[in-house]
């Protein structure tokens, strides 16, 4: 599978896996859902209920920028199976700036229920990589 042809199957997606470090070196791994512009993945942090809109997946990449995003589709045919990963660098944007409503926009268009109500997670994606069994 190509960069590019990664990126295509990464985008259509509903839904990925984030894996951050935590500060002890400990791995941290969350559904999340998101947007695709070029190499950038965009999430942002919702208003379903939840303790703290500070989620722990914030906190991890301020600490430690490195992450992974990882989509997938399972069935029982196997000669259909593929995945992809996303790997890059995190970067939390404070809401209100032009990035974080940008990716706002583009999360909003893409689940309608989504309502960004906190940070912004946008990942620069260094690497596209995949695998596809067909």
């Amino acid at each position: 599978m190509t960069p590019q042809q990664a990126r295509e199957r990464f985008a259509a997606a509903r839904v990925a896996r984030l894996a951050t470090i935590d500060p002890s070196g400990r791995p941290h791994l969350v559904p999340i859902v998101f947007a695709v512009d070029g190499d950038t993945v965009y999430s942002a942090v919702d208003d379903k209920p939840k303790r703290t809109t500070e989620l722990r997946r914030l906190g991890n990449v301020r600490a430690n920028p490195s992450v992974s995003v990882l989509v997938d589709h399972y069935d029982e045919d196997w000669s259909k199976l593929w995945w992809v990963r996303a790997d890059g660098t995190g970067r939390v944007l404070e809401a209100g700036t032009a990035e974080a409503e940008h990716a706002i926009t583009l999360l909003a268009e893409r689940y309608p229920q989504q309502r960004a109500v906190g940070a912004v997670l946008a990942i620069d994606v260094a690497r596209w990589s995949g695998w596809s069994s067909g």
